[in-house]
């Protein structure tokens, strides 16, 4: 049996970095005393895989799993039973069966990323800039230079950028998020301010991660559907 499990990570569990994160949940899954299978060999492993790795100290309200069960058991009481053994600020949101093919794994699915940014206090932007994303979005090019791991290329994150809306003193944002496009948000948000002449202090926003999509194809609809939802509950 094959679960996808969607969690929250939050305040101080934040600077928790992906490594640790990993380790914290594969002691979790023991403590809880599920039946989790493990690769064979010398050295036997749980068999689990996550999802687009966090930054350290971002916050998230729906990053994901994949576990191998060496037996079937209900969803609900997976959830619950690793939901105690959580620490504060960490919390399993659900559990859900699913099987491979349309399911995937989490990390080969995920193409968009929902996000909030919001602006600390003290830290917001004086000129007026909530009334100009439109006209950022209207351009047929966003020209940026982006690092990689060996060299500096320019892209164009027009396409990447789905969703771009101003939320209270921030932005909500959906972004491309495969491994071929992934489009941080802190990206999005500097390319902004850059177009208005505007350069933003150091750590000027927090970023927060809301949900995690597959894409089902241009032609379908909706076109985005939530990791959760390609998966079913089992009593």
């Amino acid at each position: 049996m094959k679960v996808r499990i969607k969690f929250s990570k939050e305040g101080p569990m934040k600077f928790v970095g992906h490594l640790d994160t990993m380790r914290y949940f594969q002691k979790a899954l023991r403590r809880a005393e599920l039946p989790v299978a493990f690769s064979g060999g010398y050295s036997p492993h749980m068999i689990m895989s996550f999802a687009v790795p966090l930054g350290v100290g971002m916050e998230s309200l729906g990053d994901y799993f994949d576990l191998e069960m060496a037996e079937d058991m209900s969803t609900a009481e997976i959830a619950a039973r690793l939901d105690e053994q959580m620490a504060e600020g960490m919390h399993i949101v659900s559990v859900r069966k699913v099987e491979d093919g349309k399911a995937g794994k989490a990390m080969a699915l995920v193409a968009a990323a929902d996000y909030f940014v919001e602006f600390r206090p003290g830290k917001e932007p004086s000129i007026e800039w909530k009334n100009r994303v439109e006209e950022f979005l209207a351009q047929p090019e966003i020209k940026v230079t982006k690092q990689t791991k060996r060299s500096e290329k320019e892209i164009d994150l027009r396409p990447n950028i789905y969703k771009m809306k101003v939320r209270n003193n921030g932005f909500f944002y959906m972004l491309a998020s495969a491994s071929s496009n992934y489009t941080k948000p802190e990206l999005v948000t500097n390319t902004f301010f850059d177009w208005l002449g505007e350069e933003l202090p150091e750590f000027a926003f927090t970023v927060k991660r809301l949900e995690m999509y597959a894409d089902q194809g241009e032609n379908a609809s909706p076109r985005f559907v939530t990791l959760e939802s390609l998966g079913e509950e089992i009593e």
